[in-house]
């Protein structure tokens, strides 16, 4: 299985003048925003020695993770050499920018994704294969991936492309998603095409019914239902 090194995150950059670019978009973008979210996770190191952010991502291994978890504490964040510490405003923009749930902090998660996944892709078992195969669904040719469904047929919590912005598929409704929240609400067309930013195996994984220990939706979302 993988390997987190999640655990309870220092809150060391609010008191920087100016936020990490360590917030995650469900475009999979890196962007700096004082708002932290409530999902953690990692892509490997994509830093410099100066906290510079270099690269979007190292290797196929993209996991989301808990806020906090055995009572670990990290600081300061963007440690030369280590892995660059993420946040997510929430589970489904963690799926969206293809990140899965981690081995370790994450265990109940990531047993239920098997499961999920031994049905989606009988031939594909462990952790190294189902990275594999979101590589492949997030990414090509380095850039961002979407995938052309219907409309109708997106579970909640999976993510579209709509004039040029990521929304958030909720019951009726799709929902305008911010680094802070969801501001913005508009009924949901029927009988139309959607570029889905979600990757087709995580779209399947919230189809199932995926019920996390992280916060699938945050808060705001409930704010303009």
């Amino acid at each position: 299985g993988a390997v987190s090194g999640s655990l309870r995150i220092a809150a060391a950059d609010t008191v920087r003048r100016m936020p990490l670019r360590n917030r995650v978009t469900p475009l999979g973008e890196l962007v700096a925003d004082p708002a932290r979210g409530l999902v953690y996770g990692n892509r490997g190191c994509l830093h410099d020695a100066a906290g510079r952010i270099r690269r979007q991502y190292s290797g196929r291994r993209w996991i989301a993770c808990r806020l906090e978890f055995r009572g670990w504490l990290r600081r300061p964040l963007l440690q030369p050499g280590r892995f660059t510490e993420l946040f997510f405003l929430d589970d489904a923009t963690a799926h969206a920018a293809g990140h899965r749930a981690c081995a370790l902090c994450r265990r109940a998660d990531y047993v239920r994704l098997g499961e999920i996944w031994g049905g989606l892709h009988p031939e594909q078992v462990g952790a190294d294969a189902i990275d594999a195969q979101l590589h492949s669904e997030r990414l090509v040719s380095r850039a961002r991936r979407l995938h052309e469904v219907p409309l109708d047929d997106l579970p909640d919590g999976a993510f579209v492309l709509d004039g040029g912005a990521p929304w958030l598929v909720l019951g009726g409704s799709l929902l305008r998603w911010t680094p802070a929240g969801y501001d913005r609400r508009r009924p949901r067309p029927v009988r139309r095409q959607a570029q889905s930013i979600t990757p087709p195996s995580l779209v399947a994984v919230l189809r199932a019914g995926w019920d996390p220990l992280v916060p699938l939706v945050h808060p705001s979302a409930g704010r303009h239902l």
